[in-house]
């Protein structure tokens, strides 16, 4: 009867005054950044796809060993070599009691690929989403795809009655700050419901009391806070005031792994910080230099690679809580070799004999873009680069902004930078992800997140065919190739892997994994 109360109290959205008893299993947590939009195709960013993967679903989702395994879909043939039929689940309802069929995935696909989203690289093959019946649902490909399954492991699906009815139809483009209905307000069929949002402060979630599958947490309502001063997150921690810090700082990672009632929870993470140039304009948007673009010269591409400390970095910044790395793609990423992962010597003369040869021996100006609120220290890395860059001539103004405002400078079709940091995560576990979305010459949803715009035929051209390829000899083959030619043209500069670093209150049981995501769903609160 209790379950009941609470379940349409929750659904009618009001305060809730939980029993003493439940009231224990109210889970607190906090990072220094906001998740910005409810709608999860708004932007391909971890922590967005991530919070959002608590309401939406997907067609099949990882477990807690990464593995591919059904979700709203039970199971899956291929009739054909580019085409995917999915049994969808019975019986699932969305958050509002409407139920789930199949052209609720059309609708979501087609969503997710048109204008204002940001995940529509994920489903670049994907030629047409045709529902056969409420409970089938066929999939065609452009071309075989032998990580499909895994390019869809992030697309959560979304109620067409709901969107329609909002006028959400459309996922508003977060780098023009646009909004609708869906940037506040969320109706998935996943473990937990959207209770309240504050943007920048606080967002709250509560169970999903008709959700399909069997709860594994315990939970009786979420919070969510906002907490960007890294000495308040970790006070808030220590003083009981949330349970949970998801981005904890190097410097505080020893302290609290002394401290009674505290656990620390690391381990190396999937994605690799890097740092890249506009290679695209004639001139650049925010340099000294005019009339040219120094970074379309590969001598002074590979001045910067000379002149960045990584083992430094990852010394003194992240307090040895990284992995230095000379590749996009780091270990844990089908295709990663450590032949090939190679990082360039530190030398600042050599730095400062190419920027010569290629016509700067006085070095120049431009801007580094960087976000504060997004990266292990993000910050701080960037302004350890600025120190380096100097010593060889280069003078770097840092411009550091809250990830809302620095996604929207850099990302869009403006990509309104010069020289930026951003990090990655192939949520494939394989390199292709990387190289379509971060190298790949931006051609539709192919390069979206190519800021600077490298561009090499032959590469583009590898990125294709191993796209297709169904033998895994030949295509390992194009992807060590493609590394090479990325290397050889210092197509940006990679860092790190950072480690994925967790601090919880010694009651909580929590499943940590390597791509950063945090799904609430495996999460138990005890005395």
């Amino acid at each position: 009867m209790r379950r009941h109360i609470l379940a349409a109290a929750l659904l009618a959205g009001t305060a809730l005054s939980l029993p003493v008893a439940a009231q224990a299993n109210l889970f607190r947590w906090a990072n220094d950044g906001d998740v910005n939009s409810m709608d999860p195709y708004a932007r391909q960013e971890t922590f967005l796809l991530m919070f959002n993967g608590n309401i939406y679903e997907p067609l099949v989702r990882r477990n807690r060993q990464l593995q591919v395994e059904p979700s709203l879909a039970v199971s899956w043939t291929q009739p054909s070599p580019t085409v995917w039929r999915f049994e969808l689940r019975r019986g699932v309802t969305f958050q509002d009691g409407t139920p789930f069929t199949a052209q609720d995935v059309v609708f979501s696909y087609t969503r997710a690929k048109a204008q204002g989203s940001n995940v529509g690289g994920s489903l670049a093959s994907v030629k047409e989403a045709r529902a056969i019946d409420d409970h089938t649902l066929e999939i065609e490909t452009t071309a075989p795809n032998p990580i499909f399954l895994e390019e869809i492991t992030g697309i959560g699906i979304m109620s067409q009655r709901w969107a329609e009815a909002n006028n959400a139809t459309r996922s508003a483009d977060l780098t023009t700050g646009a909004e609708n209905f869906a940037t506040r307000n969320a109706m998935g069929t996943g473990p937990f419901r959207l209770v309240s949002r504050e943007p920048d402060r606080r967002t709250v979630l509560a169970p999903n009391p008709n959700w399909w599958d069997r709860p594994e947490h315990n939970l009786t309502r979420v919070e969510f806070n906002v907490i960007s001063n890294d000495a308040t997150r970790v006070a808030a921690l220590l003083s009981g005031e949330v349970d949970m810090v998801y981005t904890v700082p190097p410097q505080d990672t020893q302290r609290l792994s002394r401290t009674n009632g505290i656990t620390i929870h690391q381990q190396a993470e999937l994605r690799t910080i890097y740092l890249g140039f506009d290679q695209s304009r004639a001139e650049l948007l925010k340099s000294d230099v005019r009339g040219r673009n120094p970074f379309q010269d590969v001598r002074v591409r590979r001045a910067f690679n000379h002149a960045i400390d990584r083992a430094s970095i990852v010394r003194t910044v992240m307090r040895g809580q990284g992995r230095a790395t000379g590749l996009m793609i780091g270990p844990g990423v089908n295709g990663h070799t450590e032949a090939r992962d190679q990082i360039p010597e530190y030398n600042p003369d050599l730095a400062r004999r190419l920027l010569t040869e290629a016509g700067y021996p006085n070095g120049f100006g431009v801007t580094l873009d960087c976000p504060n609120d997004r990266y292990v220290n993000d910050e701080a890395i960037c302004t350890a680069a600025v120190s380096m860059l100097a010593r060889v001539g280069i003078r770097v103004t840092l411009n550091a902004q809250t990830r809302a405002r620095y996604f929207a400078e850099i990302l869009g079709p403006r990509y309104n930078t010069s020289f930026y940091m951003l990090g990655w995560t192939p949520n494939t576990y394989d390199a292709h992800n990387a190289f379509f979305n971060l190298m790949a010459s931006r051609e539709g949803n192919r390069g979206m997140f190519n800021v600077g715009g490298f561009n090499n035929a032959r590469f583009d051209e590898l990125v294709n065919l191993m796209a297709v390829e169904t033998d895994t000899a030949k295509r390992n083959g194009m992807i060590e190739e493609a590394m090479r030619i990325h290397t050889e043209q210092a197509g940006h500069v990679p860092l790190h892997q950072q480690t994925v670093i967790w601090a919880a209150r010694s009651n909580v049981q929590l499943q940590q994994l390597a791509d950063n995501w945090f799904p609430l769903r495996f999460v138990r609160m005890g005395n």
